[in-house]
């Protein structure tokens, strides 16, 4: 099993494009600084290419990324197809439904290159990397039965097929099987790391639910969940690399937050591209229906952006499809237009832009190295794609 999945995660990765051209990144950018609790959102003056490369060439492209984990990465998917073996039957099926199911194994893919640019991958890693992404899959589980999901990735959702109660208690065994392949490491750093991201990614799902349905979503509040959703869990994954690096006792306290740094910057482009893909993006391509954010209930930035400049008809149009859940009374091409005219994608491509100019600069402070260059082309997959 492990291999094929290693080679279709290839195969993924190589689909995505890079981008040859500036003319796409904007020459400034607008300097609005958000806070929102601990996290700061303040967006950065654009850095014009701190590194002195292009944007092909010395960087790597998507398959030599992959070339530099694929061993690993194949040791990962066995640790995991491994460790999601339960007593209960179902359990084991749904885990090998959602590891069958594929996806890009970005997070993953970033503890592996996090531990090698820090001195090697050891077993502790390939262990990690697996442990990432079945908190992962147990988050998926749960958002799907939240959000009454029926498709992901192109197939029906583990919900559809074996129910809400079922899957629920499978994303719990989920969570706690990677909390006991962590515990293994008797790293107490690791395991202070997982707890704290696991509450932050469970508070993140409560505020979710607590904004469904309403208009006035602020950008302070859609940057919260961001943070407490998916840039922590991107953060945590170059953390765990760098702790379990392959030196007498993994890389330095710096160098571990500077990769969490650049990590967490990675994971807020990458929650915003992919909810402008939402919109933009087919569903072939997608692996679920296009326009599912807002018909779950869910305002995201190209919206809240879009309605910041929206006339009454045009937010009596978005508080209807909220109402309704569904696009039944006002077509998806108008909430589509909406967002077009009142520039909300563009104004969301500036923005992760910024972000991941921020996360180049941080990647440009280590030494000149095949991982470091494939950590910073990371930075191109993640805004340049289109699934």
């Amino acid at each position: 099993m492990g291999w094929e999945i290693v080679e279709e995660v290839g195969d993924r990765l190589a689909r995505w494009p890079l981008n040859a051209s500036d003319a796409s990144y904007p020459k400034t950018v607008k300097h609005t600084p958000t806070t929102h609790g601990d996290a700061s959102f303040e967006q950065p003056a654009k850095l014009e290419n701190p590194m002195g490369l292009g944007r092909l060439g010395q960087t790597l492209t998507a398959r030599e990324i992959f070339e530099l984990v694929k061993k690993d990465l194949e040791r990962v998917e066995r640790e995991i197809s491994l460790e999601s073996v339960a007593s209960v039957d179902a359990v084991t099926t749904i885990s090998r439904y959602l590891q069958d199911g594929g996806g890009k194994r970005l997070r993953p893919i970033l503890v592996l290159l996090a531990s090698q640019l820090v001195g090697g991958v050891s077993d502790g890693t390939v262990r990690m990397a697996a442990v990432v992404e079945m908190i992962h899959a147990a988050t998926l589980v749960h958002d799907d039965v939240i959000d009454s999901a029926k498709t992901r990735r192109g197939r029906p959702s583990s919900n559809a097929i074996w129910g809400n109660h079922t899957c629920v208690l499978a994303g719990d065994w989920l969570y706690m099987q990677a909390f006991q392949v962590a515990l293994r490491e008797r790293n107490f750093h690791v395991l202070d790391l997982l707890i704290a991201l696991t509450q932050m990614m469970v508070e993140g799902e409560l505020l979710q639910l607590e904004r469904i349905g309403k208009i006035d979503v602020s950008e302070g509040d859609y940057m919260e969940l961001v943070d407490r959703k998916t840039a922590s869990l991107f953060s945590a994954c170059a953390r765990l690399g760098a702790i379990m690096g392959k030196t007498t006792d993994g890389a330095d306290e710096a160098t571990e937050t500077r990769l969490g740094e650049f990590a967490w910057n990675l994971g807020i482009a990458f929650q915003l591209v992919d909810d402008m893909l939402d919109f933009t993006s087919h569903e072939k391509v997608l692996g679920k229906p296009v326009g599912s954010d807002l018909r779950e209930g869910k305002v995201t930035l190209p919206l809240i952006y879009a309605l910041e400049e929206a006339t009454l008809e045009d937010r009596q149009l978005v508080g209807t499809v909220l109402k309704d859940g569904n696009y039944d009374n006002v077509p998806f091409q108008q909430i589509l237009r909406v967002i077009e005219e009142r520039h909300g994608f563009d104004r969301v491509r500036e923005r992760a832009q910024s972000f991941t100019e921020r996360a180049r600069a941080i990647m440009s402070e280590f030494p000149d190295s095949p991982n470091q260059r494939a950590m910073f082309a990371l930075t191109e997959l993640v805004t340049d794609r289109d699934h």
